[in-house]
């Protein structure tokens, strides 16, 4: 059976720093760092034969970081910006205490948590979808019918996108999920690609 791997980034400078992040493209903080090693941990042992990133720095740095760790390597990468993060429009940068005292908390929350409903000159994870499944569909579902093993690093908004079809979801059952940070999910797919396990490796505390 194939094996789908996902793994959402360490934390970046922004997360750390509670700004809307989108496409801009900042790097890991040294907890992200850290994270992403931890993550390559429990990888160990979890066959990949193929990876995907997003094109931003945090995806790929993680996926550097985490393969090391997990011992990946000489392995075919691809890079693209369908897997890029939900882009946040005009939100991008700001920090998200202050962006809800500027338009208000319960409008940056409608932003935040809706499915279809984007911010000023962004995304909604209604939008993310629209690329991420597609790619996901061209790209990745052939190489899992032919049995590899695939892993995906990326981020919050765009994994949610590939949960939600990889598993069949609802819109309100997408937006009550959530994906930590380094924390890799894996799912083991029957012959046409529905999930027949899923499992959350959450590293063990240093």
């Amino acid at each position: 059976m194939p094996r789908l791997t996902l793994v959402r980034h360490g934390e970046s400078q922004w997360n750390l720093e509670n700004r809307f992040t989108g496409w801009v493209d900042v790097d890991l903080s040294p907890k992200g760092e850290r994270e992403a090693a931890a993550a390559g941990h429990v990888l160990k042992g979890v066959p990949v034969d193929v990876l995907f990133t997003s094109v931003l720095k945090r995806a790929m740095r993680t996926a550097e970081i985490a393969c090391a760790e997990a011992g990946i390597k000489d392995i075919p990468v691809h890079r693209d910006q369908a897997l890029n993060e939900r882009h946040y429009g005009d939100l991008q940068g700001l920090n998200k205490a202050e962006t809800a005292e500027k338009f208000g908390a319960d409008q940056v929350h409608v932003w935040r948590r809706s499915y279809d409903v984007p911010p000023p000159n962004g995304e909604s994870l209604k939008d993310t979808q629209a690329r991420v499944a597609p790619y996901y569909q061209s790209q990745i579902v052939p190489l899992l019918r032919e049995g590899k093993n695939v892993m995906v690093v990326a981020h919050g908004n765009s994994l949610r996108a590939l949960v939600m079809f990889v598993e069949h979801l609802t819109p309100d059952e997408i937006l009550k999920t959530e994906i930590a940070t380094g924390v890799p999910i894996t799912y083991e797919l029957d012959e046409d690609l529905n999930v027949v396990t899923k499992s959350v490796l959450t590293p063990t505390a240093s």
